[in-house]
């Protein structure tokens, strides 16, 4: 491994754990900074497999709460209907990500254009959905009703296109439905342990003859950065956006796709 591999697979784990549960689009992030480095190393897989240290942080932080989770499902329903309302609201993007998951992995992710635009497009309804006065009907993430859960498991959906933002996403459909805040960006937390993790075991599955001894070098590497980072994500998010709401990362997903397309713009 050169220096500068390593260096720049650092840079792109700091990426990956300091935007994946926040609404600004990780993948957007995570392809446009690769772009700018100009980074090859890690194999075709490098940014799905790095969400790995991503979702440990979430694991390591709720754990003593999921636990008690697994440990009441035989006896208790409500623990029984969390779990269930997660799978209904992960299975609407896993059965669509796997029907277009070559589209968007050989089109989409090359489409920076797209990507910038789903960027300011997703800071302005961001915007918009944190000044709505909607009456808050909801305010704990374990106690979502599944209908519920499968309509923010559809908005999920829009993630698919890169620079939407799955947690986005998730928190534009909760806040839509009567969710409060805290709870919305809880909910996004629990949502992406499926999620990640699912993408996770296709592309490795899919990459699996793909990766050499200096590719898995560099993706620990970027493994253990994103789970770093995430994990101060994780920890200082919830008391963040109970302050400040979700407007500083709107204006951030705004300057990010304006900048981006005026490289792309100055490079044509």
């Amino acid at each position: 491994m050169h220096a500068q591999d390593i260096i720049q697979a650092i840079i792109l784990g700091l990426v990956e754990g300091l935007t994946e549960f926040i609404p600004v689009s990780s993948t957007a992030h995570l392809l446009l900074v690769r772009q700018f480095l100009g980074f090859q190393g890690g194999g075709p897989a490098f940014d799905v497999l790095i969400q790995l240290g991503a979702i440990l942080a979430i694991l390591l932080v709720y754990f003593e709460r999921l636990w008690r989770v697994v440990v009441q499902l035989p006896t208790n329903p409500a623990a029984r209907r969390f779990v269930l309302s997660i799978l209904i609201g992960f299975l609407p993007a896993a059965i669509l990500g796997m029907l277009t998951h070559n589209f968007i992995e050989t089109v989409l992710f090359n489409a920076t254009t797209v990507i910038c635009l789903a960027l300011i497009i997703g800071g302005v309804a961001l915007l918009l959905l944190d000044r709505l006065n909607i009456e808050k009907v909801y305010q704990s993430a374990m106690h979502y009703p599944l209908g519920l859960a499968f309509i923010i498991g559809v908005f999920q959906c829009l993630a698919l296109v890169p620079g939407v933002s799955r947690s986005g996403a998730t928190i534009a459909g909760a806040l839509l439905m009567g969710c409060d805040k805290r709870s919305a960006a809880e909910y996004s937390f629990f949502l992406a342990i499926p999620v990640m993790v699912g993408a996770f075991v296709l592309d490795s599955y899919k990459h699996r003859g793909d990766l050499s001894g200096n590719d898995v070098g560099l993706i620990a590497i970027g493994f253990v950065t994103a789970f770093i980072s995430a994990l101060f994500v994780v920890r200082k998010l919830l008391a963040f956006v109970s302050r400040h709401g979700f407007a500083p990362f709107a204006w951030w997903r705004i300057v990010i796709g304006l900048l981006g397309l005026a490289a792309v713009w100055i490079g044509a």
